[in-house]
């Protein structure tokens, strides 16, 4: 196998390799493309993969096993030319075949690696340095949520609805007495004063008591996701099934020997303490290299290949959709929540993307 390799006109990051392959290479990649399909196929007298390789070209024609033989040699001879020519593609390449025939075979590849850039300046650089600071405040924070992980929800039966419980309740919606889509649901779980619902909505439900059905009357906003819907005046009949409270442990000594291995609720919250001024730390740390890497990006200039950037916005929605999966929602769920599509999510990502790229290029740099 021989190979030349030269620009293509005008671009300095886009080559052109030409393999030529002889007449004697040529026939040993026919030789191996028979043996690696001739079982497909079926000739009268013969068993089935055994026809000889003459009678299958007599039958189908001399270049039958052509396109196989280029299958075999063109990624052979392609990485062996990237190893020896150290190119890296940073997209799939285009292929050509040139001449194919009992004389050997000729094909180009035209490949696009990252254009050189120079890398701007790294040294002397400052940054103001971060802080994160961990006050009372904080660590009152981290003892409410483990307060709230280690509540129960407790059956309300001897009164109304109030904010801060949750309800259990069917809904549905009309605008103008017709009901639309989406807005109708049984045995939705509703916590009053969240803000999950259009504006006025939760604060209609409390005072409703188990089995009770009253007219909610809301406004869509003018913001509203769904076009059809905005600014809109609506009418939900909604019943209420369950009202549940989540009771939560007083914050004593019991409390800390429940959920931690200390005796204490002060040397509970001593080791809170220490845990969120060590992240605090790290925090800081992580805040400091990135402050420097962006520094050090600002000043270099680097041509981003498109298809670096499709890429990570790729991963970037994959990313969103594994967040959502945490929290219990589809992606699908998503779209059809917020009216966007995956076009549009991926659009959104395309400047961040960007930068994500240009950050570890510059690293790897």
């Amino acid at each position: 196998m021989t190979y030349t390799k030269r620009n293509a006109e005008g671009s300095d990051n886009v080559f052109v390799l030409t393999f030529d392959a002889d007449g004697a290479e040529f026939e040993a990649a026919v030789a191996r493309a028979y043996e690696k399909t001739k079982d497909k196929y079926s000739v009268q007298g013969f068993r089935k993969g055994k026809a000889p390789r003459k009678i299958l070209e007599g039958l189908y024609g001399k270049g039958l096993f052509y396109e196989d033989a280029i299958d075999i040699l063109l990624p052979e001879y392609y990485d062996e030319a990237l190893a020896k020519e150290k190119l890296e593609p940073v997209e799939q390449p285009e292929v050509e075949i040139v001449k194919v025939g009992e004389g050997g075979a000729q094909f180009k590849i035209t490949l696009t690696v990252l254009k050189p850039f120079t890398l701007g300046g790294y040294k002397g650089l400052e940054i103001k340095k971060a802080v994160f600071n961990v006050g009372d405040e904080d660590v009152e924070r981290e003892i409410k949520q483990a307060q709230d992980r280690a509540g129960r929800m407790v059956s309300i039966e001897d009164r109304a609805a109030e904010n801060g419980d949750l309800t259990v309740i069917d809904f549905s919606g009309s605008v103008d007495g017709v009901k639309f889509e989406g807005g109708t649901a049984e045995k939705f779980e509703l916590e009053l004063g969240s803000g999950s619902f259009i504006p006025g909505f939760e604060a209609q439900v409390e005072g409703m008591k188990i089995g009770e059905t009253r007219d909610v009357k809301v406004k869509f906003p003018d913001d509203y996701h769904a076009e059809a819907l905005k600014g809109k005046d609506a009418v939900f009949e909604v019943k209420v099934h369950e009202i549940k409270r989540k009771e939560v442990p007083l914050l004593d000594d019991e409390f800390a020997k429940d959920v931690s291995e200390f005796d204490t609720l002060e040397a509970y919250k001593a080791d809170i303490r220490a845990r969120l001024t060590e992240e605090a730390g790290e925090r800081a740390k992580a805040a400091d290299e990135k402050a420097l890497i962006d520094a050090i990006v600002e000043k270099t200039e680097i041509e981003v290949p498109d298809s670096f950037i499709r890429k990570e916005c790729e991963a970037l929605l994959r990313q969103f959709e594994y967040r959502l999966m945490y929290q219990g929602l589809k992606i699908k769920d998503y779209y059809a929540y917020s009216g966007q599509t995956e076009d549009d999510l991926k659009a959104s990502y395309r400047d961040s993307a960007a930068k994500n790229v240009k950050s570890r290029l510059v690293m790897e740099k």
